[in-house]
């Protein structure tokens, strides 16, 4: 690598600094600087303050809600039969705990669409919004 400091006539000295060895004698001298330095072998305990974690309870067991396809909109309550008013009063009593369970509806694949939608507004309107669609028989 040569630095050229302008247009020559024919027969004057060549002025260039040849800068590879600068580098190589560089990067040698980085070399033997990293290795000689001293590990670091010492640490320092700090101590830090520990957050308080609050004990872990169990989420509440999810509640399965079956949606017949009789046609007159049947429900089973993790397997009890119940009727459209017992299933707005059973959300509105797990609405008001304070760990809302998870609803797990499980739809036969021949129930009515506009079923299932009512099971899972009910559930929305008491504020029970972790709902889920499992597969049905």
């Amino acid at each position: 690598m040569a630095m050229h400091t302008g247009p020559q006539k024919e027969g004057e000295p060549h002025s260039d600094i040849n800068t590879t060895p600068l580098i190589d004698v560089m990067l040698v001298l980085l070399v033997m600087l990293i290795v000689t330095l001293p590990p670091q072998l010492h640490g320092m305990m700090i101590d830090t303050p520990q957050q308080s974690q609050p004990p872990v309870t169990p989420p509440p067991p999810p509640i399965h809600i079956a949606v017949d396809y009789d046609g007159s909109g049947s429900m089973q309550w993790n397997g009890a039969e119940i009727t459209s008013a017992e299933l707005d009063r059973r959300l509105s009593v797990e609405a008001h705990r304070r760990e809302k369970p998870e609803i797990h509806i499980e739809p036969h694949r021949l129930a009515k669409y506009g079923d299932v939608a009512h099971v899972m507004a009910a559930a929305e309107r008491q504020g029970l919004t972790r709902l889920g669609v499992v597969g049905g028989a």
